[in-house]
């Protein structure tokens, strides 16, 4: 299989959340994979790479809608297509 369609770059930021500014359809058309610290997350709502910082949810706590309360984790970012 040739693969003849090209991949979008990838932005410095971006959202898993369509809610978001920074969620652009056209690149969850393919497998993101995510390192932090040179260890692959899994759990990544939101990056940023140029601030070095990935938002990953908290396993219990929940916001007035009902949401997972995002917690921001400093460090390397690496983002790259699977």
């Amino acid at each position: 299989m040739t693969d003849t369609t090209s991949k979008p770059a990838l932005p410095d930021r971006l959202s898993v959340n369509p809610r978001s500014k920074h969620h652009v359809e056209a690149i969850f058309e393919y497998d993101i994979g995510i390192k932090l610290n040179d260890k692959e997350r899994f759990d990544v709502e939101e990056y940023c790479i140029s601030e070095g910082w990935v938002k990953v949810p908290s396993h219990k706590a929940l916001d007035r809608r009902g949401q997972p309360l995002m917690m921001t984790v400093k460090g390397t970012v690496e983002a790259f297509y699977k």
